[in-house]
């Protein structure tokens, strides 16, 4: 019984795009560690020490995006809009195509924030979406630390950004403490 639940699972998931492994039964979840950059993605960042962070500092997180990106936020997050996951549907609206859902875009941004150095806390994030992101396009998360806000809280803005075009722009606060022993 347990063998045909698990084969009836992996081919509806396959049904629907969403893929659970690659060609040699990894998943991509299985790829990664805590602390651990993929080798597909870029990161840099001003300054790589809690006490030393100020205005100024800022941290990069690039990454493309690709079809088993939206496939898997759709069935992790379950915006199922078919302006990202169907073709026919998505030629015509005014995107002419399908494109990545604003929030998986917009945690890039995440991403970019979990990479300062210590233990990166979100307090709030206003994000204003100002173009489509397409299956295949390369974005860069910027953020900068432009306040210091005290108590280890910074008032940081963020932007993400298709070669030099900004399709997210925004502000995030973040407390950072430090890391557990």
């Amino acid at each position: 019984m347990f063998n045909s639940v698990v084969a009836a699972n992996r081919a509806a998931f396959a049904a629907f795009g969403v893929q659970q492994e690659d060609e040699n039964g990894v998943t991509p979840a299985d790829r990664i560690e805590p602390d651990e950059d993929l080798p597909e993605w870029h990161v840099s960042i001003s300054e790589d020490h809690p006490g030393r962070l100020g205005v100024g500092d800022h941290v990069d997180f690039t990454k493309t995006i690709s079809e088993n990106d939206v496939q898997q936020f759709a069935a992790a997050s379950g915006d199922t809009n078919p302006l990202h996951l169907d073709d026919e549907f998505a030629e015509q609206t005014r995107f002419r195509g399908r494109i990545a859902h604003g929030t998986l875009v917009g945690s890039l941004i995440s991403a970019a924030l979990a990479r300062l150095p210590g233990l990166t806390i979100y307090l709030s994030q206003d994000l204003e979406f100002h173009n489509p992101v397409r299956i295949g396009d390369r974005l860069t998360a910027e953020c900068e630390i432009v306040e210091d806000l005290g108590d280890e809280q910074y008032r940081l803005t963020t932007r993400v950004l298709v070669a030099d075009e900004v399709v997210i722009d925004g502000e995030a606060v973040v407390l950072i403490d430090d890391l557990p022993e």
